[in-house]
């Protein structure tokens, strides 16, 4: 299996055969090569790997030039660039750990490790070089195969989002223009309970459908990193009562009972005021789900020691046994039946455990089927004291009377006609534009005093005119609000940067544009 070494015959027999037994035995693959490069020496393992053997007198450049080499990335190594022959020429003190890909005269291909040593002479010159070299071609592929597959993962998680961001955006899209009609329904005179009840139902499922739509979002950010944090000192009595606004409605249309009990003292959180919220909102959205008509939720706010605790407590059907370790996971619903009584996502819980956790605080469940659940919020409570509560400015009366020159640009005609019609029913003198090139013309023509516009207009965007408006000195001074289906940070940040006032997501609160015009 070796080519016999030229001084071999000189040598003691017995030394010469006990070292090439153990030269075969090695289960690594070894060959050595002089000073001018030929092939000295080489093992059976080295052969098996190579596929055949060197011929006497075979260089290592005449040998390994028949195979083609590669680096691990895949690209071509020529002769010259290969450790082994870096090595012989003191080029590279020695290589330890190498991989080559090493591609046989029959088109097979192996993955190598190659660890390559110098031999020198008495007098420290390099005379050749060994190479210990074994097949790892079975790991590289399982690597290669999970690489693939993480990069296939990563690939289906891209276009996930990039679905869920479109499918947000065109959800809202046409939220915004019933939302827009239920208040126009609603400044009229109601001529008959019938319709005062349709109005609520249809605001009702708006606000549903916008939390859900909001919900699918938010997870999608989260696993993605894409959510970040607006902290602020905030007290615990400020975000219940919120939360209460937001969760009361479905919970009186359960005819649940719902008792309260916070804090006298205010207990300061240094949190983002809005994802607080979220989760109160969720806690308590999930208790009405989960409980029979009827039946008693409590809410409970209470410091031990640093930590502040929120309890939520209900009556309701409680949680399996074998549900409970994973009610946190997104996606996990007690009730999978085709009926689906309680409706939802099952993702509400998932947001909130994660928003805790962003908080540096946790998320707990505890139940027993039948009897209820309960489950507590623990967020570390902030270092400040006293800090006095921050009064809301009070609106000036005659400023909400005042008649504004209002442009509202939105390539959806719906959105553009009811928001119109809400704006002149307050007594804004209103111009209507449909893309960008002429909301950008009617800036110039009309003087608005405010511009409500869409960024994803045809044509010019938003961006774009908003840039375009803000380079002109005259018009600094006119309120851009950004009234758009995208809710994303880094959409805000650009609505910010190219110079909007606003960035009001659609379908926006007609009270809250209403207290921002009063403001103009």
């Amino acid at each position: 299996m070796s080519i016999p070494h030229p001084t071999r015959r000189e040598a003691p027999g017995h030394s010469v055969e006990r070292y090439r037994v153990l030269f075969d035995l090695i289960p690594t693959a070894v060959y050595s090569i002089d000073a001018s490069g030929v092939i000295r020496d080489f093992n059976r393992v080295a052969a098996e790997l190579w596929g055949r053997e060197p011929r006497s007198g075979d260089t290592d450049e005449q040998f390994c030039g028949a195979f083609r080499l590669y680096r691990r990335d895949g690209t071509y190594m020529p002769h010259e660039q290969c450790p082994m022959a870096q090595v012989v020429k003191g080029e590279i003190p020695e290589a330890r750990d190498a991989e080559v890909l090493i591609e046989r005269p029959d088109g097979s291909r192996i993955a190598v490790i190659v660890n390559i040593r110098p031999l020198r002479d008495p007098d420290g010159e390099v005379v050749g070089a060994i190479n210990c070299f074994y097949d790892i071609t079975d790991r590289f592929r399982m690597e290669q195969e999970r690489q693939q597959h993480a990069e296939a993962l990563a690939a289906v998680q891209r276009r996930k989002d990039e679905f869920l961001a479109m499918l947000g955006h065109e959800l809202r899209n046409p939220l915004a223009p019933i939302a827009n009609a239920v208040e126009l329904l609603r400044v009229r005179p109601n001529e008959a309970p019938l319709q005062e009840r349709a109005c609520e139902i249809i605001d009702r499922q708006i606000k549903q459908l916008t939390r859900l739509v909001n919900d699918l979002l938010d997870v999608s950010r989260l696993n993605t990193g894409r959510v970040h944090l607006q902290l602020e000192n905030v007290t615990v009595n400020d975000v219940v009562q919120s939360a209460l606004a937001a969760a009361r409605h479905f919970i009186d249309r359960r005819r649940h009972t719902l008792s309260v009990s916070l804090p006298l003292q205010p207990i300061w959180l240094k949190a983002d005021s809005t994802r607080l919220v979220q989760i109160v909102v969720n806690l308590l959205d999930n208790a009405a789900k989960y409980t029979q008509d009827g039946g008693d939720i409590s809410l409970t706010v209470e410091q031990l020691g640093t930590d502040c605790v929120l309890r939520v407590r209900d009556t309701g059907i409680g949680i399996a046994p074998q549900l409970l370790p994973r009610v946190f996971d997104v996606f996990t619903q007690e009730d999978r039946s085709l009926d689906r009584p309680q409706g939802g996502l099952g993702i509400g819980l998932a947001l909130v455990k994660r928003l805790v956790e962003m908080h540096q605080g946790r998320a707990e469940a505890h139940s027993t089927l039948g009897q209820g659940s309960e489950f507590v919020v623990t967020l570390p409570v902030s270092n400040i004291v006293g800090q006095p509560l921050q009064s809301v400015p009070s609106e000036d009366p005659e400023a909400a009377k005042r008649s504004l020159r209002v442009l509202v640009a939105d390539d959806n005609v719906d959105a553009v006609e009811s928001l119109a019609m809400l704006l002149k029913g307050l007594g804004h003198d209103v111009r209507k534009a449909y893309d960008g090139a002429n909301s950008l013309v009617a800036a110039l023509d009309y003087d608005p005093d405010v511009m409500l516009l869409d960024i994803g207009l045809p044509g010019l965007d938003g961006y774009e005119v908003a840039t375009q408006i803000r380079a002109q000195s005259a018009r600094r001074n006119l309120v851009l609000i950004a009234l758009t289906a995208y809710d994303q940070e880094t959409a805000r940040q650009r609505s910010f940067a190219a110079g909007f006032n606003h960035h009001l997501t659609k379908p926006a609160d007609f009270k809250e544009l209403e207290q921002i015009l009063a403001r103009v």
